[in-house]
């Protein structure tokens, strides 16, 4: 199943039609627009669109139509990496999972689910001055900590696996450090963020409760 073309969807940027104030979805970390809940109760059972959407480890986002998803899975065939901007933050703000751990775009009453090439986030690491950053407690407070989508979190645990990526546990949840950030966690990781964790890069999904490809996995 394709996407469809909702509004500020993938494929389509309607100049008539705007974003609401978003709402927050009680269950969920992110807002959703007011249009999109509104096209879900309109039209509960449109199917699910798998394979079409990825996220690499860097926050960006990549369409992959059918004769990308061709040519073999996401760390293969990535696609082509999405610029429009307003589509970029219509995706983003409407950025959630299922009760399986695979995370998905809501386009309008649709589903359209994310290939992971390693995380369901990408976390933004920036020291900034004492007391403007959005961690906690004493040094914590020099800490900038932000997901690939914008929305602030707070460190929990840091991990290393064995190819030396290094990632984060949040209040958010799971994801991975972005390259350009490195020095930063670094420093974190030396003044701020206490103890590092070994792991086997294998065993994360398993372990954090996400799904890498729900294209190849069972469904809901």
């Amino acid at each position: 199943v394709a996407p469809i073309l909702f509004g500020f969807g993938v494929f389509r940027l309607d100049s008539n039609v705007k974003p609401n104030t978003p709402l927050q979805d009680p269950n969920r970390h992110q807002t959703m627009d007011d249009l999109v809940k509104d096209a879900m109760r309109k039209w509960p059972n449109v199917p699910h669109c798998f394979g079409w959407l990825g996220l690499d480890g860097r926050g960006n986002w990549f369409l992959r139509d059918d004769k990308v998803q061709a040519k073999g899975d996401f760390l293969v065939a990535k696609g082509d990496r999405l610029e429009h901007t307003a589509l970029r933050e219509f995706i983003e703000r409407n950025y959630t999972h299922d009760d399986l751990g695979q995370w998905y775009f809501q386009n309008g009453p649709q589903r359209v689910y994310v290939e992971l090439a390693h995380t369901p986030w990408i976390w933004r690491v920036h020291t900034l001055e004492s007391g403007q950053g959005t961690d906690h407690g004493d040094s914590k407070d020099a800490v900038s900590l932000k997901s690939h989508t914008g929305l602030e979190a707070t460190f929990l645990q840091a991990f290393e696996d064995e190819s030396g990526r290094l990632y984060l546990n949040t209040s958010l949840g799971f994801g991975i450090v972005h390259t350009q950030d490195m020095w930063h966690a670094a420093n974190c990781l030396e003044s701020v963020w206490p103890g590092l964790e070994k792991v086997d890069s294998a065993e994360l999904p398993g372990r954090f409760k996400f799904v890498l490809s729900p294209s190849s996995g069972p469904r809901l």
